[in-house]
């Protein structure tokens, strides 16, 4: 995010920060492990909606942050946001074009690769079991996207956030 727009960078921080807000709140135990990784919903969203503004390396940064606050192995996340971001940024073009329901597909699939590259990195500290439920947040997320797409562009539209 540039220096020359304050309003820009402080949305995007409040959405950022917002979004680790939620990673780590817990509103019911008991649907703890449906919870979606927030902070990749609004990364895709930001990578999609300023490209320019929100890149590779911001996401990378966020990754880092995002590891300390959950307590992973460090650049855990930040591998992964940065690859997400990656993807988000080269597809962002394409991915204004298509309606909800395919965006959707899209967040899946990145979703998806997030919670396989996860389970990767975790199974090389110690051999890990690969449950049903470690797939929930990526379903939950995709189910999420639309809600979360039309909220964040409403902040942008209200704040006047543009390219």
């Amino acid at each position: 995010m540039p220096a020359h727009n304050p309003v820009a960078y402080l949305c995007f921080l409040a959405t950022i920060a917002a979004a680790m807000v939620f990673r780590v709140m817990s509103i019911l135990p008991s649907l703890n492990e449906f919870n979606p990784d927030w902070i990749m919903l609004a990364l895709i969203y930001w990578s999609i909606a300023l490209p320019e503004r929100c890149g590779v390396f911001t996401a990378f940064w966020i990754g880092l942050v995002t590891d300390v606050l959950t307590g992973h192995l460090l650049g855990q996340y930040a591998l992964i946001y940065a690859l997400i971001s990656y993807l988000s940024i080269k597809q962002y073009r394409r991915l204004r074009q298509f309606p909800l329901p395919q965006q959707c597909l899209f967040v899946l699939f990145c979703l998806l690769c997030g919670q396989s590259l996860l389970f990767g990195m975790e199974s090389m500290q110690a051999p890990n079991r690969l449950p049903l439920s470690f797939w929930y947040p990526a379903f939950s997320g995709t189910l999420a996207w639309p809600l979360v797409f039309l909220i964040l562009r409403k902040i942008r539209v209200l704040a006047r956030i543009s390219e």
